[in-house]
């Protein structure tokens, strides 16, 4: 499948569901470098941070039978957050991978992007415990990337998280609701710190 090798191509296709591919996701390092690798990369390496991982997801979900999907949610005054998406059922699950705990999988339970957009806003946060998600994009089909080779490239992705940059995202919150937002409880921001990496 675009120039995986069989080998390649048969630990994605072990992977098997879209649950099996988190857990594999899960087995791996978080990593801090500021690099966009291929899904290739991440399987040679063993180690991923968002992007990379949503990235890996997609091309993983494709050897299953799903589209490559990903969704961009967007924050403010904090880092976006890129997720792997798919359907099953006619309900919407992810397949993430976060420095920040409860960002990672969703269970394919929601009716609309919109509810599993949602399902992030609750433990999205900064270092100075402000509540950050804002927007979501629509699902990208990493397929429009097959011709820049996406997949099995031997140098990073960036033209993927640039083209996330340029398409419209979906408000979450309406006007002004931002502004009545509370800080996060301590004992909440604690938990969603659980594993972090620090620089």
């Amino acid at each position: 499948m675009h120039e995986f090798s069989g080998a390649e191509l048969r630990k994605l296709r072990s992977l098997k569901t879209p649950y099996g591919i988190q857990r594999f996701l899960d087995a791996m390092a978080y990593h801090l470098a500021t690099t966009a690798w291929s899904p290739r990369y991440v399987l040679r390496e063993r180690t991923a941070h968002c992007l990379e991982a949503a990235i890996f997801a997609a091309a993983a979900l494709r050897a299953n039978g799903h589209p490559p999907l990903i969704v961009d949610l967007e924050a403010e005054q904090d880092t976006d957050h890129v997720i792997a998406v798919y359907r099953e059922r006619g309900h919407w699950g992810a397949i993430a991978k976060s420095n920040y705990a409860g960002l990672e999988h969703r269970e394919p339970i929601y009716r609309t992007l919109r509810e599993l957009a949602l399902s992030y806003f609750p433990m999205y946060f900064n270092l100075r415990r402000e509540q950050t998600l804002r927007t979501y994009s629509r699902p990208v089909d990493l397929k429009r990337f097959d011709a820049r080779g996406w997949m099995t490239s031997e140098r990073d992705v960036w033209y993927i998280p640039e083209y996330l940059l340029t398409i419209a995202h979906t408000p979450l919150l309406r006007p002004g609701a931002a502004e009545r937002l509370h800080r996060f409880d301590r004992r909440t921001y604690e938990a969603g710190l659980v594993g972090h990496r620090w620089k």
